[in-house]
């Protein structure tokens, strides 16, 4: 609910910082979404294993505490 069909990735639950406060935990996951990504990657392995990879360390990138400049800024757009 509330996801855009075409999302590639999602990170879900609590922040390290978040984690580190002591604040309530709600479990940590990244979501990557395989179908989305290949269609986005035009069905190229190669882009496909690159967009993977960018994807999941934009995702870990939140779990850090990262915002979207912050990660822009990291070539992880």
């Amino acid at each position: 609910d509330g996801i855009e069909p075409d999302v590639l990735g999602l990170f879900v639950g609590s922040t390290r910082e978040e984690l580190d406060a002591g604040a309530p935990q709600l479990p940590s996951k990244i979501v990557l979404y395989l179908e989305n990504l290949w269609e986005f990657s035009d069905c190229d392995r190669e882009v496909f294993e690159d967009e993977v990879r960018i994807t999941y360390l934009h995702e870990l990138g939140h779990y850090l505490g990262l915002d979207e400049d912050d990660l822009s800024d990291r070539g992880l757009e």
